[in-house]
């Protein structure tokens, strides 16, 4: 019946809600349920192509009719997922709830935020308090916590091995940090019995989750991935841990999505029963060094990278089994074993889905030209290893020397099979190989440590630089070729290499022997001193390297013949200091960093250097700005005494000027007109007339010098 319905719906889309998809359980449930038709889990035949059609990356199909997915962001600035067809924006819950009843499927996962608790209940209460204005039947999926057994009583006390099932849910006990969780799935299936045609309520038991960038078990995956020398197991390890891929998580759900199971309690879980040592151990063994450490509960909790919550999950003791799941569901598992017997693709898709691929380069050269300058500065930047042929050597000779001086001890360990012997036999025949003249270690037993130190974790994790190595087409292929029981699987038109320690770029430096000369003639003596540069030393050097390679055999052809094309770079044209021009130019070959990026403490030491250098560069800006107002206010002064100058050097010829033309005219005034008008004065104040002008007038008139 269920599956006739499903016919008929088959190629008609559903609205289905996931709440918080920028968080990983979110975000990868939807990931997945965006590529699923929908009752595609109802088609037998259908599973094989419904399973190719979501990978390990959860890249989304393009089929018709497949869930359409709206959903909730944390982060309110978070942009729309190509996988989802809207995000819900809302000030309040009345929005948001206007969202919810257009939705025919709604999943509510609990697991990451204890905030999303109290929104789930009121999501699911408010869907049943509105059943009578419901048209369209809703289905209410709250995916939940193994935790809400982690107090269970066994079933069988003598027999603790025993797993829970679905069956026994009424009887399960959480962790006290975990009674919401409990509380909230209670709730769940008691608002589902009301109206099943209506509203269809279902509470989904996950274990912990792994798979893609990883989750809970990140703290492991980063750990390793940074070569820390052990990882951490938290208490004895001894304790089962449930898990389940986030894939198969997101698989359950889409089942229950298609067809609507009778049991509303399900279990998620894969079928292994891994311990948390079990677990730890095989992350440390095919990401990292191998070598745990258990330390207590106490020192746990003081891990920056390890939350309450997280803690208390890591450290669940909990036998469960997915009945329903594994009986009535069709599920294309992606990891059915458990996560240890499939750490390999685990780690693969870790490493794919955060981005964690190793650059792997090489730099070629005459001596002298400047390889390992450049090659530090850009293992710097992009955090990787600097594969320097003598630092090799001696680590490797140093290993083997602990090793072989082993071997002379009486009680050596049996746990070293043999290593001590072999390492003191291949010690000596490393002595007796060595050049008679120079010291020099077989060309054999230098690629075989390279060949070691390249397939290193820390080199297959983060990448290389190989500086100024190999230096002839011989050493390259023996370097580079692919281990005999690789050989036969495949001799493709690819090339009989090691893809694992291929450089994905390789740089050649070029320059004269004259301009290299120069160069370090004009290198500091202390920096030449006890180094092969000095004249002599590098005029061998450069005839050796000259000489193993001709045009026509250089080491560049080899790569060149596996489509690995070399990039020439010119550094006779790099006066930059520190060759930073070449530096560049290598970073924008490489791209960008593969990586997690700064750390946090990097980040803030990059904050107080960009907040040093800012002040600084206000201090200076300020400081040229005051350099600058005092010499305007300078010259403006100097200007202004200038120009008061000059303005009393006009003033003073304007006085002499008009000095030199009032003579003649005082002259003729005195001579003329004061004497008369100057009696005419005295005797207008004798007198004293009502009209002094008119008197003054007259007396002037009548004793007019001409008129006389």
């Amino acid at each position: 019946m269920a599956s006739s319905q499903a016919d008929g719906e088959k190629l008609t889309s559903k609205k289905l809600f996931i709440n918080q998809i920028d968080q990983y359980q979110g975000k990868n449930l939807a990931k997945y349920l965006s590529s699923c038709v929908v009752g595609a889990s109802l088609e037998e035949a259908e599973e094989e192509e419904d399973a190719k059609s979501v990978d390990s990356s959860f890249v989304p199909g393009s089929k018709e009719g497949c869930y359409e997915i709206v959903g909730t962001v944390k982060d309110k600035d978070q942009q729309k997922p190509s996988f989802v067809k809207e995000l819900i924006q809302y000030e309040n819950k009345d929005q948001l709830y206007e969202q919810l009843v257009e939705c025919d499927v709604i999943v509510y996962d609990i697991t990451e935020d204890p905030d999303q608790i109290d929104e789930a209940v009121w999501a699911v209460s408010e869907l049943h308090s509105d059943l009578e204005r419901i048209e369209k039947p809703k289905m209410f999926i709250l995916v939940s916590t193994a935790m809400t057994w982690a107090k269970s009583k066994p079933l069988d006390p003598e027999d603790p091995e025993i797993p829970f099932t679905e069956d026994d849910y009424r009887r399960r006990k959480p962790h006290p940090n975990f009674k919401e969780h409990i509380s909230a799935e209670k709730t769940v299936i008691k608002l589902g019995k009301t109206n099943k045609a209506k509203l269809v309520t279902y509470v989904v038991c996950s274990g912990l989750t792994y798979g893609a960038g990883e989750n809970i078990f990140h703290y492991l995956f980063k750990a390793a991935w940074h070569n820390a020398p052990e990882l951490q197991c938290f208490g004895d390890g001894f304790n089962v841990v449930p898990t389940i891929h986030i894939r198969d998580l997101a698989a359950v759900v889409q089942n229950i999505a298609d067809s609507r199971p009778k049991v509303r309690y399900l279990v998620a879980k894969d079928d292994a029963n891994n311990t948390l040592e079990e677990i730890v151990k095989a992350v440390s063994g095919t990401l990292g060094t191998g070598k745990i450490k258990q330390i207590t509960k106490e020192e746990a909790l003081l891990c920056k990278d390890i939350e309450q919550a997280d803690f208390d999950m890591l450290l669940v003791d909990l036998r469960m089994d997915a009945v329903n799941v594994k009986e009535n569901m069709r599920i294309q598992w992606a990891s059915e074993a458990g996560l240890v017997e499939n750490i390999t693709e685990i780690v693969k898709e870790y490493k794919a889905t955060r981005s964690l691929l190793p650059l792997r380069a090489c730099i070629l050269g005459p001596p002298a030209s400047g390889k390992s300058t450049v090659a530090k500065q850009l293992c710097d930047h992009y955090k990787l290893h600097h594969i320097h042929l003598k630092d090799v050597i001696t680590e490797a000779m140093e290993k083997l020397e602990i090793l072989a001086n082993r071997a002379d001890e009486e009680d050596t360990e049996e746990e070293d099979d043999g290593k001590a012997q072999e390492a003191q036999e291949l010690l000596e025949q490393i002595n007796e190989d060595k050049d008679p003249n120079t010291g020099r270690i077989d060309d054999v037993h230098v690629i075989r440590f390279l060949n070691e130190k390249l397939h290193s974790m820390p080199c297959q994790n983060q990448g290389f630089i190989l500086d100024g190595f190999p230096k002839t087409i011989a050493q390259a292929k023996e370097l580079f070729s692919k281990e005999e029981e690789d050989e036969v699987e495949d001799t493709s038109k690819e090339g009989n290499y090691d893809k694992a320690i291929m450089p994905e770029v390789v740089v050649s430096f070029e320059a004269s022997d004259e301009f290299l000369r120069q160069r370090v003639m004009n290198l500091p003596e202390s920096t030449v001193a006890g180094t092969h540069n000095t004249e002599e030393g590098l005029t061998r050097r450069l005839a050796e390297f000259r000489a193993c390679n001709p045009d026509d055999e250089t080491v560049l052809i080899y790569f060149d013949e596996l489509e690995i094309h070399p990039d020439k770079i010119d550094i006779s044209q790099d006066s930059s200091p520190m060759m930073r021009d070449t530096v560049e130019k290598v970073k924008k070959m490489l791209g960008q960093p593969r990586n997690y990026g700064l750390t946090q403490e990097e980040r803030e030491e990059q904050r107080r250097l960009e907040e040093e250098a800012r002040l600084k560069k206000e201090a200076e800006e300020k400081a040229e700005r005051e350099r600058k107002e005092a010499e305007e206010a300078q010259e403006t002064k100097r200007k202004q005494e200038e120009w008061t100058a000059r303005l009393d050097e006009v003033r003073r010829e304007e006085y002499e000027l008009l000095e030199a033309q009032s003579i003649p005219l005082r002259n003729y005034l005195m001579k003329h007109v004061m004497p008369t008008l100057t009696q005419g004065l005295i005797d207008c104040s004798k007198t004293r007339p009502t009209d002094p002008i008119d008197y003054l007038a007259e007396f002037l008139f009548q004793n007019n010098p001409q008129i006389d």
